[in-house]
């Protein structure tokens, strides 16, 4: 540590952390947290309805009533827990030194909470104070006016580019242990690997032109071949999709999450995928976070639920239609999927009412998760009940939401955190499927 870097250090959180992670309070270990009275008043505004982030601001406000209990807030009390912090709110205040509302010639949130911490800093010498944001251009205001600021590092992956990929390439593995899992079917680990790998990892073997896709079993403790299996009419075009349908099918993963562009066919092998082990289980639910305008959530549109829902969940329905075109209209393959789609067997259902219920025995189909927080991702798979599938699906690199990046949305979160479980897999689909013109696209504009 610096010697010249004061020992105490205050973090003022800015609203974008508390609606991130209502409990971000509990992640500064020994350290001081403050939070600005203007924050209190925009978790206000959000702390009604049924998106996540307003389950976020009820949360925080609960946390906050609990913690202050008949304290008074306006002093430093202690946060409860070994080796912690203390939390007090601090008033509006224009410092001596420089005024943001002046700066910036506006009178508004931002501007006051960069006022409260130029304050803070003003009043506590001896600490280092430091602003914690999601926001970007919030940070980038607070250290034009010498405030130090940081982003909300709890949940944040370290090093994306490393991000776990699912998948091996060997070159010039011997080619009798090739032919043995073409005709065995599988290889001890040992043969072929001095060191076991993540649980369900999947790898391309080759010699020369000879070639086969292998998956780990953790069970058998074997390297187990991957047959190129057809999902209701969907065939895989490349390895990584072989690997992902192999996912999808495998009955003891119970937790896959299918990252790539814009493409690579992620959606649809997941919809196939469910929709061939339809026998399997009573439901199949789809979804796909809904990005709201401003504070709002879909109950404000017009219309009842299918109409607030049909715009965000057209590209869902246009995979589902390119599956049940691969059959003729008068075929049972296209007639089946009409039928389980009127009977609600395959349901599209909006994320903000998965919360509190109990997924039982469904294949639940999670499109975009990039666009998911780390809670929001946990809050979904501790719905999982008996006999539930999870699948999520998403473009880490095509994030649509303000305060999320490649590093701290939900999608990246779970595939660094459950790499190696036995009941997950995870496979990156790297080659462009949709047409040669979009594969253009993608790798020139």
């Amino acid at each position: 540590m610096d010697p010249t870097l004061p020992a105490r250090k205050i973090y003022v959180l800015d609203t974008s952390v508390l609606l991130h992670d209502s409990h971000a309070i509990d992640h500064f270990q020994e350290h001081d947290v403050a939070i600005p009275i203007t924050v209190l008043e925009e978790i206000d505004t959000f702390k009604q309805g049924n998106a996540h982030i307003s389950f976020e601001a009820r949360e925080f406000l609960r946390l906050m009533d609990q913690v202050a209990g008949e304290s008074n807030l306006h002093d430093w009390i202690p946060i409860a827990g070994e080796n912690r912090g203390r939390l007090r709110v601090i008033m509006p205040r224009t410092p001596q030194r420089i005024d943001a509302i002046r700066v910036f010639n506006e009178d508004k949130p931002d501007h006051k909470i960069l006022n409260s911490a130029i304050a803070l800093q003003e009043e506590e010498p001896d600490a280092r104070v430091a602003l914690v944001s999601k926001d970007i251009n919030l940070r980038l205001k607070a250290k034009a006016l010498l405030l130090p600021a940081e982003d909300y590092l709890t949940g944040k992956v370290k090093n994306v580019e490393s991000l776990y990929t699912g998948m091996t390439r060997l070159a010039n593995i011997e080619s009798g242990i090739i032919n043995q899992i073409f005709e065995a079917g599988s290889v001890d680990l040992g043969t072929v690997l001095p060191q076991r790998p993540p649980d369900n990892h999947f790898f391309i073997l080759k010699n020369g032109t000879h070639s086969t896709l292998a998956a780990f079993n953790p069970a058998s403790n074997k390297l187990e071949r991957v047959e190129r299996s057809t999902a209701y009419g969907i065939k895989p075009r490349n390895a990584e999709q072989a690997f992902a349908l192999h996912a999808i099918f495998n009955p003891e993963i119970r937790l896959v999450t299918i990252r790539g562009g814009a493409g690579t066919g992620k959606t649809l092998l997941a919809l196939a995928g469910a929709i061939e082990q339809r026998r399997d289980f009573r439901q199949i639910l789809i979804a796909r976070p809904v990005v709201p305008l401003s504070n709002k959530d879909i109950g404000y549109l017009p219309g009842d639920i299918k109409d607030k829902l049909d715009p965000y969940m057209e590209p869902l329905w246009d995979n589902l239609k390119f599956i049940k075109n691969q059959f003729g209209m008068n075929d049972k393959g296209y007639k089946q999927i009409e039928e389980m789609v009127q009977q609600e067997k395959i349901m599209i259902t909006p994320l903000a009412y998965i919360r509190g219920r109990s997924l039982s025995r469904v294949i639940f189909i999670v499109d975009e998760a990039q666009n998911l927080t780390p809670h929001e991702i946990k809050t979904i798979i501790t719905r999982a009940g008996e006999g539930t599938k999870l699948i999520f699906t998403g473009d880490i690199h095509q994030i649509d939401t303000p305060y999320l990046d490649s590093q701290s949305n939900g999608l990246s979160y779970v595939i660094d955190r459950m790499k190696g479980q036995r009941i997950y897999a995870h496979i990156t689909l790297e080659k462009g499927e949709r047409s040669e013109l979009a594969n253009l696209a993608s790798e020139l504009l």
